[in-house]
Parts: structure tokens; sequence; C-alpha cells
């Protein structure tokens, strides 16, 4: 695992229950602005013994655009559900409510 792994790794282990953010807020954060793409290359590649709640993570707009690379088609819908989210149509309702913003969370 690189270093650019391990923090994007790092900081998606942060995100509480509940809550979700960017792949560009968490490459923003790691200085790597408009690195939102590298994140999601980060993400697609977890390891699968690793606790890594992915599922947070989600387009700029809200959109569970990775949604297709987990166990099943519906699976990250169901983990957002289960944790009090709303989606509908792949997009999580009230995204400003539940926008979690590493940049202003862990720099307090």
């Amino acid at each position: 695992m690189n270093d650019k792994a391990f923090w994007v790794y790092e900081v998606v282990k942060m995100i509480p229950k509940g809550k979700v953010t960017t792949y560009g807020a968490i490459a923003e954060f790691l200085g790597s602005k408009g690195g939102a793409r590298m994140v999601g290359y980060i993400l697609n590649g977890c390891p699968k013994n690793v606790d890594i709640p992915a599922h947070r993570v989600v387009n700029h707009k809200g959109l569970l655009t990775g949604k297709h690379h987990f166990p099943t088609p519906t699976f990250m819908q169901e983990a957002l559900e289960k944790e009090g989210l709303v989606v509908i149509n792949h997009q999580i309702q009230d995204f400003e409510k539940h926008f979690w913003n590493p940049n202003i969370e862990l720099r307090k």
C-alpha cells in the first residue's frame, strides 16, 4: 500500500455513520485538489479484508457513482439507508445535511 492509499483509507475510516463525503473533498484535504479520480481509484482497489466504509464516499452531487464496485449493485444504497440516509434514484437526499467535510472536521 502506498502513502496516498494509506491516507485516503484513514480519512474514509473517520467518516461518521450517517454522513457522507466526496472524492473531491478527500483529495482536497490530502493536498491533491483536483484529485477526485485518484481517490476513486484508490477506493476501488481497497483490500477486501480491511474495514473501510467506502460506501460513505459519493460524487460532488451526492450520486452513488461507485456503486458498481461493491459486492452487489444495491450494496452501497442499502448500507447508507441502514445508517439513516435516504437515497432516491442513486442520489443522497438532503445531501448538504449529511455532508461531512474533512477540511472542516479534521482541522478543528
